[in-house]
Parts: structure tokens; sequence; C-alpha cells
């Protein structure tokens, strides 16, 4: 009784055959996850082709290289058998493993099922083997290869599920394929043979060596391209995702400046997706001004290795994009190729630009504000003291006071509303007289933009104008009106602002006062001392006539 004879290189060849077969089988089963319906079952199946192939080719390899001692010859049928059982054995452990139900019992259960079934493709097998010499088999080294072949089988499902990294894929690999081989040799070891003399090997034998190879080498391919499509399907799924979140994808080959870049690159660059996009047009769309920045950023990414990232506007209307790529070195450490993405960043452009106009906005409105302020004060307190020098009564005193401060807030709240950037005319003298019936107030002119500081005197003025009319002009009979037109013109010394103020059915003459109030002082202070202009009152019949003239930074707005 002897148990044959073993070539090692056909049990090296099988060993690597089983390792591929099993890194293959854990790439394609990554695959699986996030998968549905039909492309999930094709990811499926080729998991389990990949493992079963591999171990059956491991097998039928190392079959090759045992020498009973006599010719030997494969049952077709037998053969094809085996194969049929390490694929579907496989099959339904993967489909039980892929399952987002399964616990560790269904696993458990899975890899005895697969592991019988590789036992069993081992022994179907053997029972393809035809030869002269009669075989037997030790049946407790049998009971330990089903045994080897379960916990194989099951560690290979627990690894399946839940291996992430690569070097826990590449041990895993490693254990799996020894394990496959350690199931097959020991199997073997079972097996007894007789001798039988006068037995040679014949004329007629399969060359061992070329049909070995060519088993490993049909199998081997097989995977490989398995492996190319795993990889495929992964740089699919990647692009997708860039393309999914509006990321253009790139690679230049440092060596002859050859650019390929994505559909949805060549959209932010203004092309079609059937349209070629080289280097030098890429270039050449953008804007001349940011070309030597690239150009140098790119430079010192190449020679130090470090990121690129750089931002830069084209020439198509304004558009920003960001280039961000890596270098790729050969074998002798050299930058051949980088890779990167590309992606539309004009909005965020704009949103910065903007947070800066509205930052720039706002310390100019703080200054405006506490220039103003202390303006205001000082106008209130200016205005306080001359008033408490000729107010009849403290409560004459605090009745005009209080509508001055009110005036000031009125034109505080338009400018307010404006960014203190202007006021409009028309809006300050609507809110002046918004108390008294519309029906006895006439305003006639063009839309008028003042800055802040001749906003602030002309509501001062209409204020004054407008409590004037009410306590002895047009407002205080029931049949008089106010009339108020304006217009810009241009004049040799520059535009002005003139006002015309007109109030008319006054219920008697009022006399002239014989020397200027409080109120008509204010109004010639800021028309005249404030914003240099000329205000001039003339009285008629019936009625009373101001006329202004304000030189003024203002435009005609509509």
């Amino acid at each position: 009784m002897f148990h044959g004879h073993h070539d090692l290189v056909f049990l090296g060849l099988s060993l690597a055959v089983a390792m591929l077969g099993a890194w293959t089988a854990l790439d394609l089963f990554r695959r699986v996850e996030g998968k549905a319906g039909r492309e999930r079952g094709i990811w499926l199946g080729s998991a389990a082709c990949a493992m079963g192939l591999g171990i059956w080719s491991m097998h039928f390899v190392a079959m090759l290289g045992f020498d009973p001692g006599a010719p030997v010859s494969y049952d077709p049928a037998l053969t094809l058998l085996s194969l049929v059982l390490a694929v579907g054995a496989t099959a339904v452990a993967f489909v039980v493993a892929a399952s987002d139900r399964a616990g560790r019992a269904p696993l458990v259960a899975a890899g005895t099922l697969m592991g019988i079934g590789i036992c069993l493709m081992h022994y179907v097998g053997m029972a393809a083997l035809e030869t002269a010499v009669p075989m037997g088999y030790d049946m407790p080294l049998v009971a330990l290869s089903l045994l080897i072949a379960i916990v194989a089988a099951t560690a290979a499902l627990f690894v399946a599920r839940g291996e992430k990294g690569t070097a826990t894929r590449i041990a895993a690999t490693v254990a799996l394929g020894l394990a496959v081989v350690g199931m097959h040799y020991t199997a073997m070891a079972a097996l007894s043979l007789m001798p039988v003399g006068g037995h040679a090997m014949g004329a007629g034998a399969a060359p061992a060596y070329p049909l070995a190879f060519g088993v490993a080498g049909t199998t081997i391919l097989i995977l490989f391209l398995a492996l190319m499509a795993s990889l495929y399907d992964q740089r699919a799924n990647i692009l997708a995702a860039l393309e999914a979140g509006g990321v253009g994808y790139w690679e230049l080959d440092l060596r002859n400046c050859h650019l390929h870049i994505s559909p949805k690159g060549k959209a932010l660059y203004g092309l079609a997706a059937d349209e070629r996009l080289s280097y030098a047009e890429a270039l050449n769309r953008i804007a001349p001004g940011s070309r030597a920045e690239r150009e140098r950023e790119l430079a010192q990414a190449i020679a130090t290795g470090a990121d690129y990232d750089v931002e830069y506007p084209l020439l198509d209307g304004g558009r920003w994009v960001n280039a961000r790529g890596r270098t790729m070195a050969d074998g002798n450490g050299r930058a051949t190729r980088m890779v990167g993405v590309v992606i539309d960043v004009t909005e965020r452009r704009r949103a910065l630009e903007r947070i800066v106009v509205s930052e720039r906005r706002q310390r100019l409105l703080v200054d405006e504000l506490n220039h103003r302020v202390k303006n205001t004060l000082s106008t209130i307190q200016s205005l306080s003291r001359h008033m408490a020098s000729g107010a009849p009564s403290v409560a004459s005193f605090h009745r005009d006071l209080e509508g001055r401060i009110l005036a000031l807030s009125s034109t505080h709240n338009v400018l307010t509303q404006r960014g203190w950037e202007g006021a409009d005319l028309a809006e300050i003298l609507t809110g002046t007289l918004a108390s008294h019936p519309p029906e006895r107030v006439v305003l006639g002119g063009g839309s008028v933009t003042l800055d802040t500081r001749e906003a602030l005197a002309i509501g001062m003025v209409f204020h004054e104008m407008a409590t004037n009319a009410a306590r002895h002009g047009a407002l205080a009979g029931p049949e008089g009106r106010i009339e108020v037109r304006w217009r810009l013109e241009q004049g040799a010394d520059g535009e002005a602002l003139h006002l015309d103020w007109h109030e008319l059915g006054l219920a008697s003459e009022t006399p002239a006062p014989r020397e200027p109030g409080l109120g008509l002082r204010i109004i010639g202070r800021s028309i005249e001392g404030e914003l240099g202009g000329e205000a001039r009152m003339e009285r008629h019949p019936g009625g009373i006539r101001w006329r202004l003239r304000i030189p003024v930074r203002a435009r005609a707005t509509a």
C-alpha cells in the first residue's frame, strides 16, 4: 500500500491558483454591496464562479501532479460534475452571505454546505480518475478533510461579509488558499493505493505539464478578466459619483502633455461630451491673467510632489474653476502623470465677493452711523440750547423739541432702509406731510436720491416749513393747500436741485416777522450754511412761496 507521488511544481501552481481565486472572489463579492436586481445577481454569480473555479482548478492541477504509478485518464462527465459542485455550493453560500439579514448561524450553515460541496467536488473528481491501480480511503483522514473544507468555507464567508481593508483581504486570501490546498492534500493523504506490478506509463498518457499549465493559465486569465471587470465597475462608480457631484475628472500625461478629461470636465470648459479638449486648448480657455500663476503652481507640484490646487477664471463670461491634482511617479520616482478633478467654483467666488462687499459696506455703515449719531446729538444739543432761550413755556419747548427730534428720526428711518447710501427726496417729503389730508398737498417732481448729509439737512427744512404752514400758513385754515415741485438742473457751477414750496389759500395775510424766528434760522443755516445753497421766501396776497436752490451730488433715478 502506498499514497502515490506529488510533483512540487504542481503543488506550487495549485496554491497560486487557489490564492488568486480567493482574492478575485473576495473582490467581486465587494461589488455586490449597493447593487440590486439583475446587476446584484451578476456580481454574486461572478464571485461564486471565481471561488468555485479557483478551487476546482487548484484540485485539477494538483491531480495532474499526482502519480499513482500507472497510466491515468479522466471521465469528462464526472470532471464536469465536480466543477458544477464547486461553483454551485459556493453560489448558494454567497447568496446567504450577501443577505442583509444573515446572522452568525445562517453563515455557519452556509459555510457547512459550501464545505460539503467542496469536499464532494474533490471526491467526485477523484472518482473521475481512471487507473489500473486499486484505490481505497482512510476514513478518519476523509473526515478531517471534510472538517478542513467546512472551516475554510465558513471562514471565507465571514471574511467576504466583513473584510474592508486591503491588508485584511491579503491575509484572508493567503489563509483561504492554504486552507483549500491543505484540504486537498489531506484528502489525498486519505487515499490508499495497492501496487500492481508490470505497469508503466503508456504512450497514450495525458501530457501532465502542458495540460496543467493550460488549465492554470486559462483559469488565471478568466480570474484576471473578472478582476478587470471589478476594477472597471469601481472606476465607473467613482466617475458616476463625481459626475453627480458636478466634479470633472482629468488625467495629464506629463511626458507628452496628453490630456484626458471626463464629460463633466469638458462641460465646465464649455464643450460637449464628444468634443476633444487638448492640453493646449484647455490653456487657451483660461483667462490670460491667470495662465502664469497656473503654470507656476503646476511646475511646483511636479517638482516637489505637493498637491496641485489652483483657481482661475475662464474666458467664457467670468466662470471660475478649481483644478486639483496629484502627481503619480514611476518606479524611478519620476513624476510621469497627474490625476485630479476640476470643479465649478463660480458661485463660491461670487458669494465670497458678496461677503467682502457686505463687510466693506458694513464698516462704512458703522462709520457713517457713528459720524451721523455724533452730528445728530450735536444738532439736538444746539437746537435745545437755542429753543430754551426763546421758548415761552416748558410745554412749548417740549413740543417743539420733540417734533424736531421726530423729524430727524424719520429721515434716519428712510436712510436706514437704503443702508445709509442715500434717501429719496419724495419719500422724505411724503413722510413729513403724511399727517395732513392728501387733497391739501400736491407733490410733483422726478425721483431724486440725496446723500446722507443732504437728506438730514433737507428733512429738517421740510419739517420747519410744514410746522410753520400748520401753525401760521396755508394748512392753518380750512381752504389752504401746499404745492411742492422740484427738478434737477445743470448750471454753469454744476448740478443743482431747484425746489418750489408754494402755500396757497391763506385765510389772511400773515405779517412778516420783525426778526426771523428759530424755524426760519434753521432753514437758512441748513440750506445756505450747511449745503451751500440759496433759500428765498416770497409773500404775496393769499400765499407764501419758498424758492430753494441746493447744489447736490444727487442724480435723477427716474
